[in-house]
């Protein structure tokens, strides 16, 4: 079988630019290892930016989302008893963010895909991508039992990080830069409507806490913990004691409720370059992860095939190869903006085990500087916001 682009990966990166590529006359197809009902189940993220929901509008696949998704316009920060709140229209020229779980983006993908998309293969395992730097890359890979070869014009590789095509870039070619933070992430869901109507993110000296959520009647919670923690070692009780001592602030109230699930997410932070081999292009968590305090992974990915599906249209319709010769670079540039911005929420907000009372001043005069400065709150606001795709 051949195809001028395999996309590997069934997540929102893949789903997205299948059909951008599908719109535009491109043909491609999508090879996902699990079956459906994994890859609408596969809890991510929940923060939408304003040129992730416009990417979505773009291709048809916001009408959920424009009808259920909660918009934000704004977020609070919490350190020592006080509260701020980030303005985000005033800010960026009215950039807002939206509470959409990933797992609704990829239902609604789906079915956009098997309704009148490009081919989307579940069960899908990839072996291998071998000939990167030749003029017709193949994917090796298994599907009903079956060993199967589809050749392509261009590969993208939206596995993540343990996927198969970060291997088909040379370890002499790739370079992978990583940070793993000293700490964790504990989070729960919980049938309790949420105590907040935007994101709280508090700084405390217990560690750092998170009041999201992923409806009107689900709120969605984190603690930081140590790295390693168990579940089973936090009852119920004692995550909301923990969440009620970091969110402290006078004339507010944590509403608890019951617990449906509990997991630990350890933070780093990674990015691979180059992002394009020969033929062969990475994109969302295949070439970067970053620490979710700043909510950017699952908007770097759509920003990656955001413009990885301009330059590949542009190269169908015209022949010239321009945007994809940059597209490695452009979205490199990116993707080191919101590491960066990702690192400093995250050192901003949590206490490293090793911390010194020195260090723990200069966070809170951090803080204080983005609530008495409108230049810093800006800064902030226009970051986790999303810059503009240009």
């Amino acid at each position: 079988m051949h195809t001028t682009v395999g996309i590997i990966g069934g997540g929102p990166a893949g789903l997205l630019l299948s059909r951008l590529l599908h719109r535009a006359g491109v043909d491609c197809v999508v090879l996902e290892s699990r079956d459906r009902a994994y890859a609408e189940q596969r809890q991510r993220a929940g923060i939408l930016e304003q040129s992730t929901v416009d990417a979505l509008r773009e291709v048809g696949a916001a009408e959920r989302l424009d009808a259920e998704g909660l918009v934000h316009d704004g977020v609070e920060l919490r350190w020592e008893g006080r509260a701020h709140r980030i303005d985000f229209p005033s800010l960026t020229d009215g950039r807002r963010v939206w509470v959409y779980a990933q797992t609704e983006v990829v239902k609604d993908l789906i079915a956009l895909q098997l309704a009148d998309g490009a081919a989307l293969h579940f069960g899908a395992e990839v072996r291998s991508v071998e000939g990167a730097d030749t003029d017709c890359p193949t994917i090796r890979y298994t599907h009903d039992g079956q060993d199967k070869t589809l050749t392509c014009a261009y590969v993208v590789g939206c596995d993540g990080f343990h996927g198969v095509t970060r291997a088909a870039v040379p370890e002499g070619v790739r370079r992978t830069y990583e940070r793993v933070y000293p700490f964790s992430w504990f989070g729960i869901l919980a049938d309790v409507p949420p105590s907040c109507d935007e994101l709280i993110y508090a700084h405390s000296p217990r560690g750092f806490a998170l009041h999201s959520m992923r409806s009107p009647e689900v709120s969605r919670m984190y603690l930081q913990v140590p790295n390693g923690t168990d579940p089973a070692d936090w009852p119920d009780e004692r995550i909301w004691d923990e969440l009620d001592a970091r969110f402290a602030l006078d004339g507010w109230k944590l509403e608890r409720g019951p617990i449906t699930s509990k997991s630990v997410l350890p933070l780093r932070s990674s990015v691979t370059e180059p992002m394009r081999y020969g033929r062969v292009f990475l994109a969302g968590d295949a070439a970067h992860i970053v620490p979710p305090t700043g909510a950017k992974g699952l908007n770097l990915a759509v920003a990656d095939v955001v413009v990885l599906g301009r330059a590949l249209i542009r190269q169908h319709r015209t022949g010239a190869s321009d945007l994809l010769d940059a597209c490695s670079d452009t979205c490199l540039r990116r993707v080191w903006r919101a590491e960066h911005f990702s690192y400093f929420m995250t050192t901003t907000l949590h206490t490293d085990p090793d911390q010194s009372p020195f260090d723990t001043r200069l966070q809170i005069a951090q803080l204080d500087r983005i609530a008495a400065s409108p230049h810093a709150a800006a800064e902030l606001a226009m970051n986790y916001a999303g810059l503009p795709l240009v």
